[in-house]
């Protein structure tokens, strides 16, 4: 009960900061300050903000955990972010500033027309609902274990308390307050992150040379996976799928690029992509070597307890031989990274929802532009709430791997649609586009459960985005209008 109420005060002050950051920075937000940010926001401050943005709380408790089957893959695909945030910063970032867009799906608007542009809004709905459901889910659970079980709360209270304290500091700001809670989001998961890193080497008697010896020699800290072409981990097919899933769930997802395109120029929004893509890497390889570390405390201290993958982190930093500072560290990262995801997921959400799916930015003047913005962005809490009631009846996966699954299949069809529209420049039969998009998923959905059967034993891991993107720009092909 002790460890509940200290969860709660933790929290309760965590809060507190961020209700004064969104109060300073959101007062008399306009709309476009909410959309956009004006575009005023100093390049280094989305830097700063969108490392932080990248990471939720799945990457918070779930990458550390992994190590134990997975050992360092993810640094792979972390290799592929970096690539597809060049792509992201040299190709697409200067279209959207050239076409000067509220929302990016505008494009496929200009581009196809009506349906198309729909269609991506509504596949964005759809994986940034379900995704950032997922994420905060992982919280909630872990919350409910440490604070609402113990008080006798149970999870739907516990999901609505939460879900209506980020609705509190997200609704007035936007994007404007947004960059500066990030930025807060970001130094806190770092410090966490450090703090428990320097106390386990310490307890564990290693210094910084002695600590990297003994991560590098651990079982757990294997990085390339080079040897079976079958094997989901295989080095190639996680690289390429992190170039991939960085150009569709960053590049083409509003809620980031709508940070992203707060700079003031693309020159400057380009610098801020390239140089939070690259310190990301640093940033994930802290995760990864602290999870090698978490086993290794674990097998010294904690040899009975059962705790691995996902439950790994928190039962660690709150067992007994660990000081109330560490457990308190810890819980600071964890609503850091989850809180903030979900309000910047409920912004998104409220503008593409907006401007994309409602289009009222285009027949309402700005009185009520904002009346309906904040009656969406009530919706989209509600939603959200639902939702992960609903995935915590159902959930039976990790969760790192249902984020990424869910990336591949929803986000699959809008890189397909981007693809096809950059690369080819014939006009399509509009009407036709959302078949495609909805017939793709399903294909790649066939594909991936028969793969080993059909393939030789082949398993299609994380490439499956790539899949979807190609199946999706080819049924495109099919689409093209002929000339008369």
């Amino acid at each position: 009960m002790t460890t509940a109420w200290i969860v709660l005060a933790t929290i309760a002050f965590y809060f507190a900061l961020l209700f004064v950051i969104s109060w300073i920075t959101g007062r008399k937000t306009k709309n476009s300050e909410f959309f956009t940010g004006d575009r005023k926001t100093p390049w280094y401050m989305v830097a700063f903000a969108m490392i932080g943005a990248s990471i939720s709380g799945v990457t918070f408790i779930s990458v550390p955990g992994a190590v134990l089957n997975n050992g360092y893959a993810y640094m792979q695909m972390v290799c592929g972010f970096f690539i597809g945030s060049v792509i992201v910063a040299l190709v697409l970032i200067p279209m959207f500033y050239k076409m000067n867009l509220l929302s990016i799906y505008g494009y496929l608007e200009n581009r196809f027309g009506l349906s198309a542009y729909r269609t991506g809004a509504w596949f964005f709905f759809i994986s940034k609902m379900l995704g950032a459901s997922v994420r905060f889910f992982v919280v909630c659970v872990v919350l409910q274990t440490l604070v609402f079980a113990p008080l006798g709360i149970p999870f739907e209270v516990n999901v609505l308390l939460t879900v209506a304290l980020i609705w509190l500091y997200s609704f007035q700001g936007g994007v404007k307050s947004l960059i500066w809670t990030d930025s807060l989001k970001t130094f806190c998961l770092i410090a966490s992150v450090v703090c428990c890193i320097v106390f386990i080497a310490n307890t564990l008697d290693l210094g910084f040379g002695g600590m990297m010896g003994a991560v590098a020699d651990h079982s757990t800290s294997k990085i390339f996976f080079l040897d079976d072409f079958n094997d989901g981990r295989y080095f190639w097919k996680q690289f390429i799928a992190g170039v991939f899933m960085v150009i569709a769930t960053t590049g083409l997802d509003q809620d980031l690029m709508q940070r992203t395109l707060s700079c003031k120029n693309f020159k400057e929004s380009q610098k801020n992509m390239i140089v939070s893509a690259f310190i990301q890497i640093f940033v994930i390889g802290m995760f990864l070597v602290l999870g090698t570390l978490l086993y290794m405390y674990k097998d010294a201290y904690m040899p009975d307890a059962t705790a691995t993958g996902d439950s790994l982190f928190g039962a660690v930093a709150w067992s007994e031989n660990f000081p109330l500072f560490i457990g308190i560290v810890f819980i600071i990262g964890l609503i850091a990274a989850a809180y903030s995801a979900a309000g910047s997921a409920l912004t998104a959400l409220t503008t593409s929802f907006t401007v994309d799916i409602l289009q009222a930015n285009k027949s309402q003047d700005d009185a009520k532009l904002t009346k309906t913005r904040k009656m969406v962005h009530i919706a989209m809490s509600a939603l959200m709430i639902l939702t992960i009631i609903v995935f915590y009846y159902l959930n039976d996966d990790s969760a790192i791997n249902a984020v990424y699954s869910l990336a591949a299949y929803t986000y699959g069809p809008i890189l397909g649609m981007f693809i096809f529209g950059m690369a080819c420049k014939k006009p399509v039969r509009d009407n036709l586009v959302p078949v495609v998009a909805v017939a793709s998923p399903i294909i790649c959905y066939i594909l991936q459960t028969n793969s080993e059967a059909w393939f030789g034993g082949y398993q299609i891991s994380f490439e499956l985005l790539i899949i979807n993107g190609l199946i999706t720009a080819l049924g495109l092909c099919l689409l093209i209008k002929k000339n008369k």
